[in-house]
């Protein structure tokens, strides 16, 4: 009959004990978690997620005996770090910062095995539960950056290549035809393969810390290099085919083909420096049980229940009526008896919106306001699904937007500028963007969600406003830029204080 080590029993007492904690954190903070896990569901980007605890469990397997050769007690100390992580948490909720609050809420993981085991432990598993963090789905707020890079990379080549190019934005056109570099084209699934793999890979195959270091950086940097390249040699294969080859399956098809033979090259190279594995020691349990940390373990998960009543409690303030009907129309304008324009910008979970198109002393102008009563999830003035023109639309497109200060009045108006045109229509518009949160116009993102948070957070309302404005122009932006200054002089005496108003 087999008998197992009574320090054994112990050892699976307490990762028993760490793995109810987990259970209870995820009951406690059930929307972050969800939130994750049904990303992972919906985006091929972030199916990754589904896999790393598992690798993470692998790893910490592979390390057992030195873990279980270590002195284990709870260090209460780490209840310092659950306490900023559970912080974080509870900002990020209200802010609707998704990619914060499951980075806080993975923290609050990691917090409750270092808790209940010790520090010495916690080092032992230092790259396992750092490996945790990968769960996150986060990449979607570098995809403006990543798309440019893309084109700027493809443009380059192209034209060193010999072809001439006229570039906007993120579109670009040849002699062959016309191309743009969307959302798909960013090369984001890419890199989140290669870091996933490649921090993986580095930690596996080196022992050297320089060298986890420099191979974790080439997984990072390859892929994107590699994805302009990859946008190129499509560009290319399509104008020489005369536009019939890559501009279907074969697109993706090409990509996926692309990639794989730059992974299998980087992990060639990094096997030329491999540092054999060295074999694990395999110690006996260690004579002394570990410490179960009872006391710890509840102390953490009535700290997170602290801060996830409080979330809840905030999350059922009743909302701020919208104001929008009372925007008076500014003086020297009136109702334009046509649509200035038919194209509408796109904003997600509007709580109400009004859209006016005005015409005064020969000028046209669209006025569009979209009222959010209070943030939260799918319903918020700063989301990376706000846009002036969805990817991929069939009509319009973006070609410029920027950020500007425009002094009207002796004050200065933050806000981002953009040109919208269709071909189709035979249409261009400037448009002028801001937010306007109680007695501020702003387009900082992290300003208005501290601020919007921060009102929330000591109880009052935390709604905002986005403001839209857009003329035609015929053949330079520049045209219109005095009709927008003048009606936001006007405009802005009218709005503002209906606005900022915080009571029905």
């Amino acid at each position: 009959m087999v008998t197992m080590h009574p320090a054994t029993r112990d050892w699976w007492k307490a990762f028993g004990l760490i793995a109810l904690v987990w259970a209870a954190l995820f009951l406690l903070l059930r929307p972050t978690g969800a939130d994750m896990v049904a990303i992972w569901e919906r985006s091929e980007t972030y199916a990754h997620g589904y896999v790393v605890l598992p690798i993470a469990l692998w790893l910490v397997w592979r390390k057992r005996h030195l873990l279980m050769a270590s002195p284990v007690a709870p260090d209460w100390r780490v209840l310092a770090f659950a306490l900023v992580a559970a912080t974080c948490w509870l900002l990020a909720r209200i802010m609707s910062v998704n990619v914060v609050e499951q980075y806080a809420f993975v923290g609050l993981l990691i917090c409750a095995v270092w808790l209940l085991l010790g520090s010495k432990a916690a080092r032992v598993m230092l790259f396992p539960l750092g490996y945790l963090l990968l769960m996150v789905p986060n990449g979607d707020n570098f995809l403006p950056q990543l798309m440019n890079i893309t084109a700027d990379i493809t443009v380059f080549i192209l034209r060193l290549w010999g072809l001439p190019v006229f570039r906007e934005g993120t579109f670009f056109s040849l002699p062959s035809g016309d191309w743009s570099v969307v959302e798909g084209c960013s090369g984001i699934r890419y890199i989140i393969s290669s870091v996933t793999l490649g921090v993986l890979y580095a930690y596996l195959t080196y022992r050297t810390l320089w060298k986890r270091i420099a191979f974790s950086i080439a997984a990072f940097v390859v892929p994107i290099l590699a994805n302009g390249m990859r946008a190129t040699l499509i560009v290319l294969i399509a104008h020489y085919s005369d536009m019939k080859l890559a501009l279907g399956v074969d697109h993706f098809i090409y990509g996926w083909v692309w990639f794989g033979v730059v992974m299998l090259l980087m992990f060639a190279v990094g096997n030329i420096w491999r540092e054999d594995t060295l074999a694990e020691e395999h110690q006996a349990p260690p004579a002394l049980s570990p410490k179960l940390g009872i006391l710890p373990a509840g102390t953490l998960l009535a700290l997170v229940a602290l801060f996830a009543w409080y979330a809840h409690h905030l999350g059922n303030r009743p909302p701020l009526p919208s104001p929008l009907a009372r925007v008076a129309v500014p003086a020297g304008w009136s109702e334009s008896p046509t649509p200035v324009t038919e194209w509408t910008p796109s904003w997600a979970g509007l709580d109400d919106q009004r859209s006016l198109h005005l015409q005064g002393d020969g000028a046209r102008v669209m006025l569009y306001l979209g009222w959010y009563s209070t943030q939260r999830q799918g319903s918020e003035l700063i989301n990376f699904d706000n846009q002036l023109v969805p990817q991929k639309h069939p009509v319009w497109r973006k070609p410029t937007e920027r950020a500007r200060d425009i002094v009207i009045g002796g004050q200065t108006l933050h806000l981002r500028e953009a040109t919208v045109d269709s071909r189709s229509l035979g249409q261009r518009l400037l448009i002028w963007y801001w937010n306007r949160i109680p007695g501020e116009s702003t387009t900082n993102t992290l300003e208005v969600k501290l601020a919007l948070g921060l009102r929330e957070l000591r109880g009052a309302d935390d709604a905002g406003a986005v403001v839209i404005l857009a003329t035609p122009y015929v053949d330079q932006p520049s045209e219109a830029e005095a009709v927008l200054r003048r009606f936001v002089a006007a405009l802005q005496p009218v709005m503002n204080p209906v606005l900022d108003k915080r009571q029905p």
